[in-house]
């Protein structure tokens, strides 16, 4: 007897079973096959259509390149702050936007040449027999690919699709965004080679290169790319040094293009080591163009005073100053000479503060140097302001941003206050050693009037003249110093390896890593969509699920129906699924004589919903019983929704319906079959109150009536989980067999047995698992039910009949005879 305190617990508890989740994901087997060969079908169709991608690297080394002809006070040069500040200083130069702005404007990295490839247009820059010369003032199109075909060597054909009657184009000198107008199709013209073309939408000039050939005919295409979007796309260069050699840096690019990352490569190098140069030599240009400007003015006073002189000579007979004149112009002529020198000093204080707060651009100062002026401070300070406003010049035509602008100008005024500052403390001292020098000066022209007047006049003269000669020739002398100084200047940046085409570089397509995410992705996905559909499924899919929902005794297992009709037991008695019937039997006879159950038996047979297979159970358990010799009938209570009927070929004209409702006795409604021992009552025809017909006396007559000749009767019922007609049905039998279907009956469903059971209102009740497939379970095995006793393998030969598993060519035309067979009815 079934304790209902057992009931109680197994409705109520929550098991989780995860090895039983685990092995009904792992029947999902078929999805993660398929799920695996589509990603990987798609992997490999991305890796075959992925161009290569190479690396190359180029490498240079960063130096003091002193000038050996610089002197001890020669300072004519950028004071860079040693290796270690020019290799971080360039690093950064190099990863710049306005760096990589040059470079790419020089090289005209924007236009794009394709080709067709196997899978689509790919870069063909380097192989093109032909370049395009742009009108970097005048709109070229973006976001549309020109098509180029040459039809001769003198001309080609221009296509281009318009499915917009508006395009963007690109004026690259201002690199701003127009909008231009078009007419909607295929635009088709032909052009001269080497003649500029100018279009709403493209001016340029295509040229052919000079190593060109058999390229007539063939197909080329052009596009324009938007001019930051690719120099943001080079600003990702990798730079980087040498532990062993701080000073040697190396450039690596990326790309699908061996010789465009050559030539960017190279041209990177080669406009960083011409920026530098040119920073280096800023100070011996700018203090050449103030020696230019500064020998011109001398050259006409040095005319002047030498005019004098030889007209003052001229009629006289002094020719040359005596021995107490020379004496004095010698002294007079250091002094001037050195008060020349404290005057420039001062002349280039005030026009070097002047200059500063009255201008922003610094870059055209000359040298302190060339005014005497060795101050480290003012030198050092004028450097730095030469440098930030050379660069700040050089970006303001590509800078977008005011803060760059901003920075710049912050760091300028700093170094100008304290230019400043430095310039009125410099000024002070060499005041101060010009009032010395004006004093010597006085004092030795003092000494100089005891000359005779005639010696004065020569000496006056000759004092101008000399002063005005050693200028010149200073000047001359400097000048000299700075063409000498830039013409023997030479780069600190110099190439180790340039970078050069030599085969391998290959580093990608990674294919590996797109058959790895393959292999993740193909088990992932349909990992989810098993794990939610296990989740998700309520339905009964092993004796576990029953044993953990209920304490009813599982009588058996039928397998899958292998027959067309539900005489499946008739049809093939010695199959597996005729010995689970089989089994079924004999744990009803147990039952029986536990129960103490002699005489005639009921057996009724139900289920929670339709479809369960309860008529099918009902058939082919009766089958087993009337094949063993026992006189067996079923009776189809099932008025609602008849099906017996047509498993035996009858019409379902008189019934049950007809017996209860007195139109029929009980000899005109029994049924044989062709099965011995085996008759059939079926339910006649749908009545308007099947519920009040069951509740009808003479139901009970009637089952008295047939325990009088049958062994066994086999009730097929109602589903007990749908309409009350089964449970009117209980108090007629000896056992109720509740039919669950695997994959189809919901777990809780269960409980409408449970409650029945815990109410006493069932007695000897039983599950049967119907519909079972072993290959939906995982692995556990009772010693009962399907294949009972015999089951599979050698041992079973001659006592079963084995069921050969169809092909695929089988099952497929067995599958269109029945759709053949459903059409004709």
């Amino acid at each position: 007897m079934i304790n209902k305190e057992d009931l109680n617990f197994f409705e109520n508890q929550s098991l989780f079973d995860f090895k039983g989740l685990f092995f009904k994901i792992l029947s999902y087997w078929k999805w993660f096959i398929v799920s695996l060969l589509i990603t990987f079908t798609i992997a490999y169709q991305i890796n075959i259509r992925k161009e290569k991608i190479y690396r190359l690297e180029t490498t240079m080394v960063v130096k003091d390149e002193n000038n050996s002809f610089f002197t001890g006070n020669t300072s004519l040069v950028f004071n860079w702050g040693g290796v270690s500040d020019k290799v971080q200083t360039l690093i950064t130069t190099l990863k710049s936007r306005s760096h990589n702005e040059v470079v790419v404007d020089q090289l005209n990295y924007y236009i794009n040449y394709l080709e067709q490839g196997k899978y689509g247009l790919i870069d063909a820059y380097g192989r093109v027999p032909f370049s395009i010369t742009i009108n970097k003032n005048a709109p070229q199109i973006t976001g549309n690919v020109l098509k180029i075909k040459f039809i001769d060597a003198s001309y080609y054909e221009l296509q281009v699709l318009f499915e917009e009657s508006s395009v963007n184009a690109i004026v690259y000198a201002t690199n701003s965004i127009e909008n231009i107008y078009v007419s909607v199709g295929e635009f088709t013209q032909k052009f001269p080679v080497s003649s500029p073309i100018k279009l709403p939408f493209a001016n340029f000039t295509l040229n052919l290169k000079p190593d060109a050939n058999n390229y007539i005919g063939k197909e080329y295409y052009v596009s324009f790319s938007s001019f930051d979007a690719t120099v943001a796309g080079y600003r990702g260069i990798s730079v980087g040094t040498e532990m062993t050699a701080p000073s040697v840096i190396t450039l690596a690019l990326h790309g699908t293009n061996k010789n465009r990352l050559v030539d960017y490569l190279n041209e990177t190098v080669n406009v960083l080591k011409d920026r530098q140069l040119k920073q280096k030599n800023q100070f011996a240009s700018n203090t050449i163009s103030f020696i230019d400007s500064t020998l011109m003015a001398m050259e006409t006073s040095l005319k002047l005073s030498e005019n004098e002189l030889n007209q003052f000579r001229e009629g006289k007979s002094i020719q040359s100053l005596t021995e107490d004149g020379a004496s004095v112009s010698t002294r007079l002529l250091s002094y001037d000479v050195e008060k020349d020198i404290l005057n420039r000093k001062i002349a280039y204080y005030n026009t070097l503060q002047k200059y500063l707060k009255n201008n922003q651009d610094y870059s055209k100062l000359p040298a302190p140097t060339v005014a005497g002026i060795e101050d480290p401070n003012i030198v050092s300070n004028v450097t730095q302001l030469i440098a930030l406003s050379k660069e700040r010049s050089e970006i303001a035509y590509s800078l977008k941003n005011n803060k760059m602008f901003e920075r710049f100008d912050n760091e300028m005024e700093a170094y100008k206050n304290v230019l400043l500052v430095n310039i009125e403390s410099a000024k002070k001292a060499v005041e101060f050693d010009l009032s010395a020098i004006n004093q010597k000066i006085a004092n030795t022209e003092d000494a100089a009037r005891d000359l005779p007047k005639q010696q004065q006049e020569l000496l006056k003269i000759t004092r101008k003249y000399d002063l005005n000669k050693n200028i010149y020739d200073t000047f001359l002398q400097k000048k000299a110093e700075a063409n000498i100084v830039k013409a023997s200047n030479v780069s600190d940046i110099q190439f180790i390896d340039t970078a050069k085409d030599i085969g391998g570089g290959l580093v990608g397509p990674k294919t590996s890593v797109n058959y790895v995410i393959a292999l993740i992705v193909g088990l992932l996905v349909p990992f989810l969509i098993a794990f939610v559909s296990v989740l998700l499924d309520n339905t009964i899919s092993n004796i576990d699920d029953i044993k953990n929902l209920t304490k009813i005794p599982i009588i058996g297992l039928v397998g899958l129906k292998n027959t067309d009709s539900n005489l499946s037991v008739f049809e093939k008695p010695k199959s597996p699924l005729a010995e689970s019937f089989r089994s079924i039997r004999s744990s009803l006879q147990f039952m029986y004589t536990k129960s103490g159950i002699e005489g005639s038996k009921v057996v009724m047979l139900t289920s929670s919903v339709s479809g369960e297979g309860k008529t099918f159970c009902s058939i082919n358990l009766a089958t087993v019983f009337a094949l063993s010799g026992k006189k067996t009938i079923i009776v189809g209570l099932d008025l609602r929704k008849p099906k017996i009927f047509g498993d035996f070929n009858l019409k379902n004209t008189n019934g049950v319906v007809n017996y209860l409702i007195g139109q029929k006795q009980l000899d005109e409604i029994i049924e044989s079959t062709e099965l011995p021992n085996l008759d059939v009552i079926i339910s006649g025809p749908i009545p308007p109150n099947p519920s009040e017909l069951i509740l009808n006396e003479r139901l009970s007559l009637l089952i008295e009536e047939l325990k009088k000749t049958y062994d066994f009767i086999i009730l097929d019922t109602p589903p007990i989980g749908l309409v009350s007609d089964a449970l009117e049905l209980i108090k007629y039998t000896d056992a109720v067999i509740y039919v669950a279907r695997q994959g189809y009956t919901k777990k809780n469903m269960i409980a409408i047995i449970n409650e029945k059971a815990m109410r006493g209102e069932i007695v000897n009740a039983s599950i049967l698992l119907n519909g079972y497939d072993n290959r939906n379970n995982y692995g556990y095995g009772y010693g009962y039910g399907y294949g009972y006793g015999y089951g599979y393998g050698s041992y079973g030969n001659g006592y079963t009949e084995q069921d050969v598993p169809k092909t695929f060519t089988q099952r497929l035309k067995d599958n269109f005879f029945k759709k053949r067979k459903k059409h004709k009815k």
